[in-house]
């Protein structure tokens, strides 16, 4: 697993050394296969390829079932992970160390509690997941879309590494840490205002067979959802979804730091 990571580790980012780029094949390949990457800035291409490899240096890949993470495949994780953060810093995922890769969708384990106090147990099948202070856990098959999908506006990386970012102030609500009370009010408002809209066009949808809309339906289920899959499309697709959310891509560039 990872061996140009073994191979560079040294010189990736270790104490007196320089950090070193994704090796140039590599990272082409990587362009090749998520062209949202491919899309940015030149500036930001270059900043996001140093940025993987210190996320690297600092992360540990598991294969779940068998599934040994390629380079090529630690590699498409963390360049789309630290998408989110290329302005902020990684310091936003340092409480976790491991990322889960599994071959397709997993199945997790659920118990529900309903108004008569009956414990439901469940199998919730799962494209990725992330835990407060634990490790990511994503499906490769997914992951591997990620370029065709992004027209859709559809990454799964991109929603589960939003959720630890929205983790870092405590449990995912849908507003990551703000400076201030009115840069939390003003997210609020603004987030809420949208995420109604969104919710009523689903349930017309979804009730009366009106048009669905573009965003992922699965974000209609929570705020911490909206900010999840709304994040997917805001990075993936950025045109398409301005479109529909012009004051959420407002919001979303101050916070970010698109701007």
């Amino acid at each position: 697993m990872l061996n140009w990571f073994k191979n560079l580790a040294g010189a990736l980012g270790l104490p007196g050394t320089r950090p070193k780029a994704i090796p140039e094949a590599l990272w082409q390949l990587t362009l090749q296969h998520y062209p949202f990457l491919a899309r940015l800035p030149a500036a930001d291409r270059q900043a996001l390829r140093l940025l993987v490899g210190r996320f690297l240096l600092h992360k540990e890949f598991t294969g779940a079932h068998d599934l040994e993470v390629s380079d090529e495949m630690a590699v498409a994780i963390a360049a789309q992970a630290c998408l989110p953060v290329l302005r902020l810093g990684l310091d936003w995922y340092d409480d976790f160390t491991g990322i889960v890769v599994h071959p397709g969708a997993m199945l997790a384990r659920r118990k529900a509690i309903d108004p008569a106090g009956v414990v439901h147990d469940y199998r919730e099948s799962l494209l990725g997941e992330a835990m407060h202070g634990g490790p990511v856990t994503l499906s490769w098959q997914d992951v591997a879309a990620s370029g065709k999908l992004a027209e859709r506006g559809h990454n799964v990386v991109i929603h589960e590494f939003i959720h630890k970012i929205d983790m870092r102030d405590g449990a995912a609500d849908g507003c990551p840490p703000l400076p201030s009370r009115a840069a939390h009010a003003a997210w609020h408002d603004t987030m809420q205002a949208a995420y109604d809209r969104f919710r009523e066009q689903v349930a017309m949808a979804e009730r009366f067979g009106a048009e669905p809309p573009w965003l992922d339906a699965y974000g209609a289920s929570a705020p911490a959802e909206f900010f999840a899959v709304a994040c997917e499309a805001y990075f993936v697709n950025r045109e398409h979804f301005t479109q529909d959310f012009a004051d959420l891509t407002v919001l979303f560039d101050q916070f970010f730091k698109q701007k």
